[in-house]
């Protein structure tokens, strides 16, 4: 599959619209394993469901215009940040309907706050630490995205970043140190 989708993206490249959606068939349920790894894995509270978030990172992959990837990893590695973007996206847009939105505010109850879902604080909180993470080790941030917001194992960002398993686990093991600082600092 992997120089299938290699030959895809190079059509792509070449303007071939219809390699486009060929390219999309063919990565569909890798995309939808990863989509699903990443929505379901560790009970993390989003309101999209895998083939939404797969269908939309379609849609925010082709809006953007051409994509210039060279090969699969290129490809998963792209669309676990497009699918990283959906879900921050989702949470805030999520949290500010939370906060009422354009909606004049009135507190109900002091319990209200104790009902904002864990799982929304948490990925924007790790978002918000990789951005800063991102600016020192853009290496370990891209391991931290594809572990965390595209739900890759060890050997898939090894294959994708063309790195050893041990450098991955290494920098996952340094990454959460890191972040634990991080998100104790904010």
């Amino acid at each position: 599959m992997g120089e299938r989708l290699t030959v895809l993206l190079s059509r792509v490249k070449g303007g071939d619209k219809a390699a486009r959606d060929a390219l999309f068939a063919a990565a569909y349920q890798e995309l939808r394993r990863l989509a699903h790894s990443r929505l379901y894995q560790g009970g993390r509270n989003t309101v999209l469901d895998t083939t939404a978030l797969v269908h939309e990172s379609y849609l925010r992959l082709v809006q953007t215009g051409e994509l210039t990837l060279e090969d699969r990893r290129a490809f998963f590695g792209y669309a676990a940040q497009v699918m990283r973007s959906i879900i921050i996206d989702s949470v805030r847009a999520r949290q500010a309907e939370r906060r009422g939105g354009e909606a004049q505010k009135l507190t109900l109850s002091t319990e209200l706050a104790g009902s904002i879902a864990d799982g929304d604080l948490e990925i924007l909180g790790v978002h918000e630490a990789l951005l800063e993470l991102e600016k020192v080790e853009e290496r370990m941030a891209r391991v931290v995205e594809m572990r965390f917001f595209g739900g890759y194992t060890e050997q898939e960002i090894a294959e994708a970043l063309d790195l050893t398993v041990r450098t991955v686990q290494r920098d996952w093991e340094k990454a959460q140190i890191l972040l634990q600082a991080l998100l104790r600092a904010h």
